[in-house]
């Protein structure tokens, strides 16, 4: 593994696009969700958010140990 493929697995952010995905939403939901409480334009977090963005810290310290292990055999 080279420097450029190792730092673009580090550097891999989780978007909005990937939650709402998740969840089968829309990312203005997400968005959305995401403001402040008095915001006009909150709305309530989907149901099921909790499990979701569990699922996808699991999948990204996944990736993460993988690519570690990679570079401490190498």
């Amino acid at each position: 593994m080279n420097f450029r493929k190792a730092t673009d697995i580090l550097f891999a952010p989780v978007s909005h696009a990937d939650l709402a995905e998740t969840l089968d939403v829309s990312i203005a939901l997400i968005r959305q969700a995401r403001l402040g409480d008095k915001s006009a334009a909150h709305r309530s977090p989907p149901t099921g958010w909790e499990r979701a963005v569990a699922d996808l810290a699991d999948k990204r310290a996944s990736s993460l140990r993988r690519l570690s292990e990679q570079l401490r055999r190498q």
